[in-house]
């Protein structure tokens, strides 16, 4: 029998754990509320103790939110550092889970996890590289890939907090973010959307005002990071991102904004395949996990 591997998407409301070998091959999947650390990591190991036991797993990847120390001779490495989720500030993730299945244990945000999900499992994947995932839902959060890597550096990139602009005529909404107040997780999560309007995402109408103002300032991060980046795919997911016409839309203003200054036939004709939703769906993350987990035994 092939080797089983597990992923983890730690999120902020939910946990998904899984055992797979692949995309196809899913042997089993859990999933429960983010509660205290201790109850959540325990339902976490009691989910893949069997399988550990039993010598099925070749080893586990783990996709958190953050912000996590990703430095991997830091005295915290592999810890949850400084979330909005205060109970979960300096919590050792990725420490509690490797001790208790004493398997190899590969770690990184739940976006860079996806990003490499995407890529690792969509066909001719060397082609699309640089590679960005960006995700709006309770947060904003971005993945980018480079010479098939996630990117890291001081911490790890942090673009959903990109400065971008902010006409206050056009929208006096102050923002939400408790650290910059009108960033970009500020003004267009999915949060920011319900603080705005007073309805979640999911309640507007197609006609209502919100969707135009979040492809305007989802289209204005893609810009950014086209320039900055110069990827070959981006990929836009989250559960506001699901949004009918929100993609056609989000296009429509990059194509607008970059005015032409990019000069690829990617971004003049074929945007349609190039800002797309994710092809794993809503098992980005945990799929990536379990890639960075196959990722991790073979080098």
């Amino acid at each position: 029998m092939n080797r089983l591997y597990g992923g983890i998407e730690a999120g902020g409301t939910k946990f998904v754990c899984m055992i797979a070998a692949g995309p196809d091959r899913v042997v089993e999947e859990k999933r429960f509320p983010t509660t205290r650390p201790d109850e959540t990591i325990r339902q976490v190991n009691s989910f893949f103790t069997p399988y550990a036991q039993r010598r099925e797993l070749a080893a586990v990847g783990i996709a958190s939110f953050g912000p996590l120390d990703l430095n991997p001779v830091s005295s915290t490495y592999g810890y949850i550092t400084t979330s909005p989720k205060i109970e979960w500030n300096y919590v050792d993730l990725h420490g509690s889970v490797a001790r208790e299945l004493d398997l190899p244990v590969a770690f990184d945000t739940d976006v860079n996890a996806a990003a490499f999900g995407e890529h690792y499992w969509t066909a001719g994947n060397d082609s699309l590289d640089p590679f960005v995932y960006m995700t709006v839902g309770t947060g904003i959060g971005m993945g980018v890939l480079a010479n098939g890597l996630p990117v890291h550096g001081l911490v790890h990139t942090e673009a959903g907090h990109f400065v971008i602009p902010h006409d206050r005529q056009k929208d006096p909404f102050p923002g939400i973010c408790p650290y910059h107040g009108d960033c970009l997780e500020g003004l267009a999560s999915g949060p920011a959307i319900n603080s705005r309007w007073g309805k979640n995402a999911e309640a507007l109408p197609d006609s209502h005002p919100a969707w135009e103002l979040e492809a305007e300032y989802i289209a204005q991060a893609l810009i950014n990071l086209i320039y900055a980046y110069s990827p070959k795919r981006i990929v836009l997911g989250g559960g506001v991102s699901q949004h009918a016409g929100l993609h056609v839309a989000v296009r429509q203003k990059v194509q607008q904004g970059l005015n032409g200054y990019i000069q690829s036939p990617v971004l003049l004709k074929a945007i349609d395949d190039y800002i797309v939703p994710p092809s794993l769906g809503n098992r980005s993350g945990v799929l990536g996990a379990i890639a960075m987990a196959i990722d991790l035994v073979k080098s």
